[in-house]
C-alpha cells in the first residue's frame, strides 16, 4: 500500500467522509484556486517549519487569505526563528514531499514528534482540503471531521496561532 492509499484508509477507517479532486500537479496556492471552488472547501497553507537546530518541527496551517512570516509565529510558540525543514526531514517524519506537505500524513508521526499550529482562522471554515500527501489530489472534509475526528483520534492537539496582519508579509507557501 502507498502512502495515498494509507491515508485513505485511515480517514475511511475514522468513518469520515471526503469527496477528492485529481488535478494536475500544484505547487501553489494559485494552483489550488480551482481546486478549492470544486470542492467548496478551503485548502490551508500548510508549511514545515523547524528551528535551525532542529529541535523540534512545527506543521503550520494557515488561512490561504492569512499573510504568514515565521518571525510572528516562533514569537508567538516562544521559539528560536523558524525556517523550512529540509526535504529528508519532510520526507522522514510526514512521508510526504514539498508542494504536498499535509497534515494527513500526521498518521505517520505516532510518536508525536511534530507539534501542530493551526490559524484560528480555520476553525470558522465548514470545510477544509488537503492533499493525500500527492499533489495531483486534494480532498475535502468537514472541518468538524478534522478538529473532532481526525486531529483527536491521531492525538495531535492543535496549538492556535494568529497569522500576521501586515500587508505584503507572506513568507510562505
Amino acid at each position: 500500500m502507498n502512502v495515498k492509499e494509507e491515508i485513505y484508509k485511515a480517514l475511511d477507517d475514522m468513518g469520515i467522509e471526503y469527496s477528492v479532486a485529481k488535478h494536475d500537479l500544484a505547487m501553489t496556492m494559485d494552483d489550488l484556486r480551482e481546486v478549492e471552488k470544486e470542492l467548496g472547501a478551503t485548502i490551508p497553507k500548510n508549511l514545515f517549519l523547524t528551528p535551525r537546530n532542529k529541535s523540534a518541527y512545527y506543521l503550520c496551517l494557515f488561512s490561504p487569505h492569512t499573510p504568514f512570516r515565521t518571525a510572528d509565529i516562533s514569537k508567538q510558540i516562544g521559539s528560536s526563528r523558524l525556517s523550512f525543514a529540509d526535504a529528508e526531514s519532510v520526507s522522514r517524519l510526514l512521508k510526504s514531499h514539498g508542494g504536498a506537505i499535509s497534515p494527513l500524513g500526521l498518521i505517520f508521526d505516532p510518536d508525536k514528534k511534530i507539534r501542530l499550529l493551526i490559524d484560528e482562522a480555520l476553525l470558522k471554515e465548514k470545510k477544509l482540503g488537503f492533499h493525500p500527501n500527492d499533489n495531483t489530489e486534494t480532498l475535502s472534509m468537514s472541518g468538524d471531521d478534522f478538529f473532532s475526528v481526525f486531529l483527536k483520534r491521531e492525538g495531535h492537539v492543535p496549538t492556535f496561532v494568529r497569522g500576521s496582519h501586515a500587508a505584503g508579509s507572506t513568507d510562505g507557501e
